[in-house]
């Protein structure tokens, strides 16, 4: 049976890219670390770091089990977690993966709930794009995921469950001009990153014409800022919106451009009490307008 302090140990080494830098993140030795790892090789059978100059590198069998093993312990800390939370919801942690507009809006609106229901349970918060949360939460490393998918976005992967948080309205941001996209055909416009500018391309398209994009930023305040000034158009989510708002600037809500927010979490149901506390809260302040 594989070790479970080994396995941290060569996540940290494969995280980390050396031995030095891994036992300084653990607080052990470098003696230590070189001593855990051998006897990891010794119990896998498998050589697992090789030396490249003064360095070393992970061998495939070496990255293999490095990624297995950042599963295994990000499963084996949400455990832990779970089982503190779930006496009473009196204490534990929740570790919570979003997109910076939902972070910004909702999030907090939750954590005054869970204060008031659950003053022992702590929220920790990552802001990261929902694939990359996707990933967090398969990993192990959050124990839920706030997402949004347009109606045509692909299924999630096996594993994951969805929970329905609330539907995110798009406006068109103007400063002068009309309020309708078809009106901005020939304007310039600011659009999020490649990943992130494809809605707003569709929506365009969708009304007949291909959008001019001068500006891309994945900044909501500055987007409204370049529209403010005169410089472009845009497309925001209402959240986005919610979470900032520049005087001076039109906003009109878009028709058949909703995104749908959701919690995803991720293994059997049920979910740990205390994660339910959370998908609780979020829900209810969604309902009250965050």
């Amino acid at each position: 049976m594989l070790d479970t302090t080994r396995l941290r140990v060569l996540a940290a080494v494969a995280r980390t890219g050396s031995v030095t830098a891994a036992a300084r993140e653990l607080h052990y030795t470098q003696p230590a670390v070189s001593h855990h790892m051998a006897r990891l090789e010794a119990e896998t059978g498998a050589q697992l770091l090789q030396r490249v100059g003064r360095g070393i590198r992970l061998t495939p069998a070496g990255q293999l089990l490095a990624e297995r093993a950042t599963e295994i312990i990000g499963r084996v800390d949400a455990a832990a977690a779970e089982l503190s939370a779930h006496v009473g919801l009196s204490a534990g942690r929740v570790r919570l993966a979003g997109f910076t507009s939902v972070l910004s809006t909702l999030v907090p609106a939750a954590a005054r709930i869970l204060r008031r229901d659950h003053p022992g349970l702590r929220l920790n918060m990552t802001d990261t794009h929902p694939p990359e949360a996707l990933q967090l939460l398969r990993a192990g490393e959050v124990d839920a995921a706030l997402i949004f998918r347009y109606d045509k976005s692909p299924p999630e992967l096996d594993g994951i469950r969805l929970v329905h948080i609330l539907d995110d309205p798009t406006y068109l941001l103007t400063s002068e001009g009309g309020t309708d996209l078809v009106s901005h055909r020939d304007s310039t416009w600011v659009a999020g990153c490649e990943r992130c500018r494809d809605h707003l391309v569709e929506l365009c398209e969708r009304a007949g014409f291909s959008p001019t994009i001068g500006y891309q930023t994945d900044d909501m305040v500055l987007m409204q800022a370049l529209v403010g000034a005169g410089l472009g158009v845009t497309t925001i989510p209402g959240l986005a919106l919610r979470s900032h708002r520049l005087a001076g600037v039109t906003a009109t809500a878009l028709p058949d451009a909703t995104r749908h927010v959701y919690a995803a979490t991720y293994g059997e149901p049920p979910d740990p009490p205390a994660t339910t506390a959370v998908l609780t809260a979020l829900t209810q302040a969604s309902t009250e307008g965050g």
